[in-house]
């Protein structure tokens, strides 16, 4: 297998596949150092995988400091709305100016946001913080993938997925401690403060080869019969119909059944124009793939949002122990991207997939069931959590790889987009349908109900996902198709 240790242009792909739409070999790329922009790239995402984890650590500390505890999934959920437009108009641009422009701009613009968010004195500000937040990480999640999609031959990309996953989930190992002592000891404000360095670090380190990929960009010209680009307003129409439905869920009264209607009339008219064709009609192939990106993080990030929530307030754990339940399903995560990428795997991308859906749902439905045992250590919640990471680590890997080798060159932003956008659009309904079903058990008192039923609904997804899997058709394994 080639190392990207080395210098050379993108490959075509020999990936085979058996679903309807067929692989295009890409066009060569300019020559550029892989070595650097997998270190940079990965660096990129640690900053963010860092102020990712710490936030979900360090949330409930600032929304009982900024009485923002009835707010408090908007915080996780307008992170991902934010990302819903971003992705459109990162795929258009990609596949416009090539991905180097976007991923400068995503940095920058996830900067900002986190000054906003930092300096949040209260719960709107800090909202409106993880809002920008979100903008630039939607442009940055599809940059990425063009870039590898561009650079690295498919016989390589698992490998550098593999890398970029390591990066995700490294953070949680420090993130939780870290966070938990920047809270108490400085302030939670410095949760945000302290991701600005990595963020200049991980851009000065990219900055190098993503300007060589600028000045060597060569726009192709559309195949005939190719789908025009991603419509802007539909991004519009889907990020406010995903807005909608979460303040439909928070609010549980009569104006909530008028938002519910609005924002599911508002998803059927702007999604299908930002899905390959078809989508609505559930075809296999591309859409399944698709589909199991909105499910599946859904439930995971549904489940994981309240995760440590639950152990603080039902069992009295300290930020620093709750927080480290994250660690748990990291290490899952790097252990499945990892056995993802080895070439002795040569089970195909689909069950690859399934296999995660499943992994995933059998953590959930663990963690859930312990919320209603009181005297269970909460370390046993971490072991359960390992499953749920594993899964994700198996999936999300696996169904990039799979638009990848679906997708033409031409259509590998707007592919990317669609992809992203739906993980973004899944896990901003489903946060926001966990977050629904808190606020409206909570009041009971009843923590082991609340709790318990949140995180079994997100196991009920989770099988939805699995079950969209087994539609996706066979996709070989990069690793078989040598």
């Amino acid at each position: 297998m080639a190392s990207p240790d080395t210098e050379r242009p993108g490959s075509p792909d020999p990936g085979v596949t058996s679903s309807p739409e067929a692989e295009v070999p890409a066009p060569q790329t300019p020559v550029v150092s892989q070595r650097r922009l997998v270190v940079g790239v990965c660096t990129t995402v640690v900053a963010i995988a860092f102020e990712s984890i710490a936030v979900a650590t360090a949330m409930p500390v600032a929304a009982e400091e900024l009485d923002g505890l009835s707010s408090y999934a908007w915080a996780f959920s307008l992170f991902l709305i934010g990302s819903l437009f971003a992705t459109v108009v990162g795929g258009r641009l990609a596949d416009r100016i090539g991905p180097a422009k976007p991923l400068i701009s995503g940095l920058a613009i996830f900067a900002v946001g986190l000054v906003v968010a930092g300096t949040a004195t209260t719960m709107t500000q800090l909202i409106i913080g993880r809002l920008v937040q979100g903008l630039g990480g939607g442009v940055l999640n599809v940059a990425i993938f063009v870039c590898v999609a561009q650079v690295f031959s498919s016989i390589q990309r698992p490998r550098v997925f593999s890398y970029i996953s390591t990066a995700w989930v490294l953070p949680a190992f420090v993130g939780p401690p870290v966070s938990a002592w920047l809270t108490h000891q400085l302030s939670w404000h410095w949760v945000f403060f302290a991701v600005l360095p990595l963020v200049a670090i991980g851009g000065a380190m990219v900055l190098p080869t993503v300007l060589r990929l600028m000045r060597t960009f060569t726009p192709t010209e559309p195949e005939p019969g190719a789908r025009p680009p991603a419509p802007l307003w539909a991004a519009v129409v889907v990020s406010l119909a995903a807005a909608a439905l979460q303040l439909a869920g928070q609010r549980l009264d009569l104006v909530a059944v008028g938002l519910l209607v609005v924002g599911l009339a508002a998803l059927l008219i702007g999604l299908p124009r930002l899905m390959p064709p078809g989508f609505l009609r559930l075809p296999r192939g591309m859409s399944q793939v698709i589909m199991v990106r909105g499910l599946l993080p859904g439930a995971f990030f549904g489940g994981e949002a309240f995760l440590p929530l639950m152990l603080v307030q039902q069992r009295s754990v300290a930020l620093v122990l709750a927080g480290a339940t994250l660690t748990f399903g990291a290490a899952g995560w790097t252990t499945g991207s990892w056995i993802q990428s080895r070439p002795w795997i040569t089970v195909r991308r689909d069950r690859l997939v399934t296999l995660g859906c499943l992994s995933v749902a059998f953590g959930l439905t663990a963690v859930g069931l312990l919320a209603f045992v009181a005297h269970v250590p909460f370390w046993v919640v971490g072991l359960a959590w390992i499953s749920a990471g594993f899964g994700m680590g198996l999936s999300v890997s696996s169904t990039s790889l799979a638009v990848m080798t679906l997708s033409t060159t031409q259509e590998q932003g707007r592919n990317a987009s669609s992809l992203n956008l739906f993980d973004a659009l899944g896990s901003s309904v489903f946060v926001g349908i966990a977050g629904s079903i808190f606020a409206a058990l909570r009041p009971s008192g009843n923590l082991p109900v609340t709790f318990g039923t949140l995180l079994l609904t997100m196991a009920g997804v989770a099988l939805l996902a699995a079950v969209a899997s087994l539609r996706i058709g066979a996709v070989r394994n990069e690793f078989a198709a040598r």
